[in-house]
């Protein structure tokens, strides 16, 4: 394999192509392997860092691919895995990496169902999300796979 492998994976993913990773650190020049699960000898790994969701942005979903961004930005040399890479992302993640801390009250389906009643008749169309965004706003908590469920049975949606 000639050039570099930059590789985005969730745990999930990485942990399903253990086998696969195998074989790339054995043949590849440079892996990099942004998110993942294990170290794998051949390829350097960058974890997940929740903390640095507020400086990249987005959701927590798609974080890994976003420091995958971030890391190419920090490529020095045009090296994927040199030390000059590393060490300019590890100081730049060491001073961006805010550990989240929520302290939302949590609620009952009842409660979810009564505040989406509540606010799509005082805001006809508002979507879903910015829906979700102004309960936890209210330091309120509600997963957002169950929100969406809630919200779909109060809206009568399929």
């Amino acid at each position: 394999m000639a050039g570099p492998v930059l590789m985005v994976l969730s745990e999930v993913y990485a942990k399903a192509m253990e086998a696969e990773l195998r074989a790339v650190a054995a043949v590849a020049s440079e892996a990099l392997l942004v998110g993942g699960v294990d170290e794998i000898a051949g390829i350097q790994r960058v974890p997940a860092d929740a903390g640095l969701r507020r400086a990249l942005g987005g959701t927590l979903t798609s974080l890994n691919v976003r420091m995958a961004a971030s890391w190419l930005h920090h490529c020095r040399g045009g090296e994927l895995t040199s030390t000059a890479t590393s060490d300019s992302w590890k100081k730049w993640a060491a001073g961006e990496s805010r550990p989240e801390q929520h302290n939302r009250q949590p609620m009952t389906d009842e409660q979810v169902t009564a505040f989406i009643r509540k606010q799509t008749s005082s805001q006809p169309g508002i979507s879903r999300t910015r829906l979700l965004r102004a309960l936890r706003d209210e330091g309120r908590a509600c997963e957002q796979s169950r929100f969406a469920n809630l919200y779909k049975k109060t809206r009568g949606e399929p």
